[in-house]
């Protein structure tokens, strides 16, 4: 209970290299998870939700979309698959609006009539792609790869072959750029005249858009551009032609050629196979494609989550804390994002983050611990002070303890137990029964003190010191102190019968003295810096201790200093003992002692024995003789308990001059 935190729970003082060990530990925990196939899901939606934030955007599309869409299947009244006579005339209408590239995203790898069969091959020459599929079977044995290629008498013609097939991820979503040479793009761009690196190896499509973000028309307005799109539409353009359906493109329903890309997440829409394709040779071209960092440095990013964690965290968790933790959140957010849109690369920021928050959880988890450990420890050692309820307001609320000296005002008990020294002498033979005896005694007195909320401060051999008022606010704390002196004399009364039980008449009987004064004090931790105790200091304690020695002076239990007194003058019926000179102090002091119950104040004896007390008092400070002698003795008959307390006025007016 010192005013600095000791040193087992002093996080300043706890050894760093401990902390930042505890986050090697946890970066190399998470490392397998980075290998983790199912883990690569989460890092791909991360990538879906950053990749669509203001995405970078070529300076004009790549290319222009031909749709075999639904206005196209109405205006040229045919189902599709469509007769390639009509592809045959498209590719002329095309070449006549000066296109530099035609590619059909449309796998013609079945001979329809011979009639139209050959009208397509005649139009076809070096300035169209055809696509070709790589169809992947599992065997037992093995991986099956079929290349589905487009017919013979179309290639002979002079048509270039491109692989539209692409690679989904686990999810079905097409995040993936093509890893051939020959892709369906790659070969558009190079008859363009603009050929290509294939992208490295895991590369990442960045798309620009959800559906339709390509110029798109459709398919029968590119069969008679001159009458439907403006003058030099598919000038120098790469045309690229491919079903683009609107019908049943939603997420949940799925169309033939469709794909969920990262904007399938915010618009619940599919893109068409033709417009991935447009996106795929658009990331060619600018090389804006996303090429996701090695899992070593991830690896890297990882410990240096936990390590960054680890020093936002190093002493302690509080507020701060928790905003430290939210900004390495959003760093690792923001930091991803950043190189992503500016640096095309992909940095995942779910493990470094759940690093850092591990970090955090775990320092978290140990101070929380450690708290727990502390309160645990503080109860403990004020149960032995405090009453249980006090232990426990204060485990609950541990601001009301206020560590170090703070000033205020309390009611301080001494209690002396009479005859001890001479129960010692007695029992010098036999320790283990004095310490016993003793021990028997100072339970029920320390008993009393808690019942009535009072903090132990210390024994002092046989005698026990207790105040009220700290470390909790107790308003009413000179009656609590006089009700556990009350309480301490009948706790004497039944542990004296029960040895007189136990050991017959000459069992010892103890008899205690209670001395309570209420004043200013100084409380907090006082000691060395190796060993202290919460205490109180001031001339209050003093005056305290010395009103306890009183008692056996004055023949009474219990003695009660000024403030006190008038503390307690509505509960209980209270006489004058004497004026006492105190240290600093020019006038005397009046002491006081409890004679009964206030419930008792109307009782005929106590009646006549506060007015008989009074003249007593001022009879024996004039020296009236006589009339104190008279005055003692018709008190000592009226309350018994106070008989040696009268005793002791007997003989000091017997002392008075004649």
């Amino acid at each position: 209970m010192s005013g600095e935190r000791p040193a087992a729970v002093d996080h300043g003082r706890e050894p760093l290299w401990r902390h930042f060990v505890m986050a090697g530990l946890i970066a190399a925990l998470l490392m397998p998870v980075l290998y983790f196939p199912p883990f690569h899901l989460i890092e791909a939606r991360l990538y879906d939700i950053l990749s669509v934030v203001s995405p970078p955007l070529p300076t004009r599309p790549g290319a222009v979309i031909v749709a075999i869409d639904e206005p196209s299947i109405g205006e040229i009244g045919q189902r599709w698959p469509w007769s390639r006579e009509l592809h045959a005339r498209l590719v002329e209408s095309l070449r006549a609006a000066g296109a530099k590239a035609i590619a059909f995203d449309v796998i013609f790898a079945d001979p329809t009539t011979e009639e139209a069969d050959a009208a397509f091959a005649k139009v076809l020459g070096p300035d169209v792609v055809l696509a070709a599929d790589d169809v992947t079977t599992l065997l037992s044995q093995g991986v099956q790869v079929t290349r589905v290629s487009p017919l013979d008498p179309f290639l002979d013609a002079g048509a270039a072959t491109g692989v539209a097939s692409v690679d989904l991820d686990g999810d079905a979503y097409l995040r993936r750029m093509p890893q051939m040479q020959d892709s369906f793009a790659a070969e558009a761009l190079r008859l363009k005249g603009e050929p290509q690196a294939v992208a490295p190896s895991g590369a990442l499509i960045q798309f620009f858009g959800p559906a339709r973000s390509y110029p798109t028309v459709s398919y029968y307005q590119a069969l008679d551009p001159t009458h439907f799109l403006p003058p030099g539409f598919f000038k120098d353009q790469v045309v690229l032609v491919g079903l683009s359906l609107k019908q049943a493109t939603t997420a949940d329903i799925g169309a033939p050629d469709t794909f969920p890309t990262p904007y399938t997440l915010t618009e619940g829409t599919l893109t068409a196979g033709v417009e991935a394709q447009a996106t795929i040779l658009d990331n060619l071209r600018h090389n804006l494609y996303v090429l996701p960092v090695p899992r070593l440095v991830m690896a890297l990013l990882v410990i240096a989550g936990a390590l960054l964690a680890a020093a936002f965290s190093a002493h302690g968790v509080s507020w701060r804390t928790g905003l430290a933790a939210a900004f390495l959140l959003a760093f690792f957010i923001a930091g991803s994002w950043v190189v992503l849109r500016f640096g095309r690369v992909w940095m995942p920021p779910a493990m470094p983050a759940a690093a850092a928050l591990a970090v955090f959880g775990a320092r978290f988890g140990l101070d929380y611990a450690r708290e727990r450990q502390l309160r645990r420890t503080v109860s403990e050692a004020f149960s032995r002070y405090l009453s249980p309820d006090l232990v426990a307001q204060l485990a609950r609320d541990p601001a009301a303890l206020k560590l170090g000296g703070e000033r205020r005002n309390l009611s301080i008990l001494f209690c002396d137990v009479r005859g001890f020294t001479t129960l010692s002498e007695k029992l010098k033979d036999e320790p283990e029964r004095l310490t016993t005896l003793i021990n028997r005694l100072l339970d029920p007195l320390s008993a009393a003190v808690l019942t009535e909320g009072g903090t132990i401060d210390k024994y002092i051999g046989d005698c026990v010191m207790a105040f009220w008022n700290a470390p909790l606010p107790s308003p009413d704390h000179p009656l609590r102190a006089a009700r556990a002196a009350m309480g301490m004399l009948d706790a004497v009364k039944i542990l004296n019968a029960e040895l007189r039980r136990e050991q017959g008449e000459d069992a010892p009987s103890f008899a205690i003295g209670v001395g309570i004064n209420t004043g200013d004090c100084v409380v907090g931790n006082v000691g060395s810096r190796w060993r202290y105790d919460y205490s109180v200091l001031g001339d209050t304690v003093n005056l305290a201790s010395r009103l306890e020695s009183l008692s056996k002076e004055y023949g009474v239990s219990i003695v009660l200093g000024p403030a006190t007194a008038k503390a307690l003058q509505d509960h209980f019926v209270l006489i004058e003992l004497d004026r006492i000179a105190v240290k600093g102090r020019a006038e005397k002091t009046a002491i006081f002692t409890i004679v009964a119950p206030a419930s008792q104040r109307q009782d005929p004896a106590l009646v006549e024995l506060m007015d008989l007390h009074r003249t007593l008092l001022d009879s024996i400070r004039a020296g009236r003789r006589v009339e104190a002698l008279e005055l003692a003795r018709r008190c000592q008959t009226l309350v018994p308990s106070l008989s040696a307390y009268y005793g002791k006025l007997l003989l000091k007016a017997t002392a008075l001059p004649e």
